[in-house]
């Protein structure tokens, strides 16, 4: 499990804690594409957000992640069996999936061999589903201080494959037939300024700046974001675009 790159396992309860829910109408509208229900795999699933949400719409859920410690947050179900691996190396049996999905994690991804492995266990016509979330917005004054954190602040700690999220996943590997036409959802969420701030400091580059420093990149910023925001405990909503690329697995052979 060395070769993955981890960048969550070190504050992985955080992350578990901080991080914006899926809607459940995404998972809705692609159990309604899939030809079938037995089994979807939730690759790169973390503390399995997305997991157990797949499993209100069929029969068996597959979660896996290289980290361990994140698999230790991913809540208990009946119908989610987990398993730490990565997904390149993924152990379900030939022709087996229905769905697979990758939420937030594609970008983690050495893809060509994913897409190799997505090939062998997925059952004729099964769907690959790759989505991501990017820049939160809540207001002007806010969303200001979130750019200034984001580029100027973070800039370079932020990992090299955080491009591909920026770009929507538009230019990553993804030799599959892809759907059109889908719906476009939002990831929201009505948090109070220390659930905002607790979700800013799950990013990856806030913990490596914090690693590397010695020092909270948010500390300094804090009263800024309090007079944004306003009282820290009112509750205001914060909004997210859902980036998604839906793809049909043809036959082998």
């Amino acid at each position: 499990m060395a070769d993955f790159a981890d960048h969550f396992s070190a504050h992985a309860a955080h992350y578990a804690s901080a991080r914006p829910c899926y809607p459940d109408a995404l998972f809705a509208w692609l159990a309604q594409h899939c030809a079938a229900h037995d089994l979807a795999w939730d690759a790169g699933c973390g503390n399995g957000q997305a997991s157990s949400a797949l499993a209100k719409h069929f029969t068996h859920v597959y979660g896996s992640d290289p980290s361990r410690q994140q698999i230790a947050q991913a809540p208990a179900h009946p119908r989610v069996r987990y398993a730490v691996e990565t997904a390149e190396n993924c152990s379900l049996a030939d022709a087996s999936v229905d769905l697979i999905s990758v939420a937030q994690a594609y970008h983690w991804f050495a893809q060509t061999r994913f897409c190799d492995a997505v090939r062998r266990v997925a059952r004729p016509g099964a769907l690959l589903a790759i989505y991501s979330y990017q820049r939160s917005s809540v207001n002007a004054a806010v969303d200001a201080l979130f750019e200034h954190l984001y580029h100027d602040v973070l800039g370079r700690y932020w990992p090299a494959q955080r491009v591909q999220v920026e770009t929507g996943y538009r230019e990553v590997w993804f030799p599959f037939a892809e759907l059109h036409d889908m719906p476009v959802w939002q990831l929201r969420c009505d948090w109070t300024l220390p659930q905002y701030l607790a979700y800013l400091r799950s990013w990856s580059a806030c913990q490596t700046c914090l690693a590397a420093t010695g020092n909270d990149p948010l500390h300094a910023m804090q009263p800024a974001f309090i007079q944004a925001w306003g009282e820290p405990t009112r509750v205001r909503r914060v909004v997210w675009p859902l980036n998604l690329r839906v793809g049909r697995i043809a036959a082998s052979g």
